[in-house]
């Protein structure tokens, strides 16, 4: 898409590190050079004031990717887009949901947003598909949420930290940029099951396990 649409060697485009190294390389592969922004903490898509506030005059588009489902966070990007004159490439991570199943994520989703008191669930935010249902863990950040899933692993309890390393951390990315939003997140999330497949006893599983743990983990003072 980059390609087509004329992107090349000496142009910038702003991409999120909170995410798959696939987009930094797509930019690097037609000759430009990526550039990262940080994140809104709500949605996980790319944030409307970073994003412009990295514009420069070099600055050829933007890449909008939904993340975990929050197909909402795209629009701010589209409306920057048209306001400064930049290609907005959306790249969606999945097809959207049949609605027989995202009808099932929302139930699911909607009985973990009730219940659970251990971990902060997401935002609620309309038209969100559940592709993950994400949660931050409190406590010191990345020590504290990686001892927390293998908490509720051992209780059997199915989750997955979406994004181990932010992309500008990566070595063959790294930049000493300031992406506090972005750094948060790769630290304190954790994607929680609420696929179709799930039980309503699996769901109290999830409940019962985060519950009694979130009390445990206080943040340093």
């Amino acid at each position: 898409m980059l390609k087509s649409a004329g992107v090349g060697a000496g142009d910038e485009v702003i991409v999120s590190a909170y995410g798959n190294i696939e987009m930094a390389e797509a930019v690097l592969a037609v000759g430009a050079l990526p550039v990262f922004a940080d994140i809104d903490g709500a949605t996980y898509c790319l944030d409307a004031v970073a994003v412009e506030a990295a514009v420069t005059s070099r600055t050829a588009a933007i890449v909008a990717v939904p993340r975990f489902g929050y197909l909402a966070g795209l629009r701010p990007l589209q409306e920057l887009g048209r306001r400064r004159g930049l290609l907005v490439v959306e790249h969606g991570e999945e097809a959207t949901p049949e609605p027989r199943v995202l009808a099932q994520r929302q139930v699911h989703a909607a009985y973990l947003d009730r219940r659970l008191t251990g971990v902060r669930t997401p935002e609620a935010c309309a038209g969100h598909t559940y592709q993950q249902y994400v949660v931050r863990i409190p406590g010191n950040g990345r020590p504290d949420r990686d001892a927390f899933a293998r908490a509720v692993r051992r209780r059997g309890v199915e989750c997955e930290v979406p994004v181990k390393t932010p992309v500008h951390r990566l070595a063959a990315f790294r930049r000493e940029i300031c992406l506090p939003e972005t750094e948060h997140a790769a630290d304190e999330t954790l994607a929680l099951s609420v696929g179709g497949s799930l039980s309503r006893r699996d769901l109290q599983r999830v409940v019962a396990s985060c519950n009694a743990l979130g009390g445990l983990l206080q943040p340093a003072f």
